[in-house]
């Protein structure tokens, strides 16, 4: 009987090492997933704000034009 109650701790143990090992790997995979976002992220805001520029100098432009006629 009590070589039951071991086994059945040693499985359990095992499970938890099992379970742990999917945890630790599911993270890593998050955290490198996160920072590819971050890093996209951050090449959309710059282009967003080059795009905002571009368009403040047009529209600068265009009333400076407007004002000359």
């Amino acid at each position: 009987m009590e070589k039951d109650v071991i086994e059945q701790l040693e499985q359990q143990v095992d499970d938890l090492l099992r379970a742990s090992r999917r945890a630790r790997d599911e993270n890593m995979l998050l955290k490198s997933q996160q920072t590819a976002w971050l890093t996209e992220r951050a090449r959309l805001v710059e282009k967003t704000e080059l795009a905002r520029s571009r368009i403040d100098k047009m529209v600068t432009r265009l009333k400076e034009m407007d004002d000359e006629l």
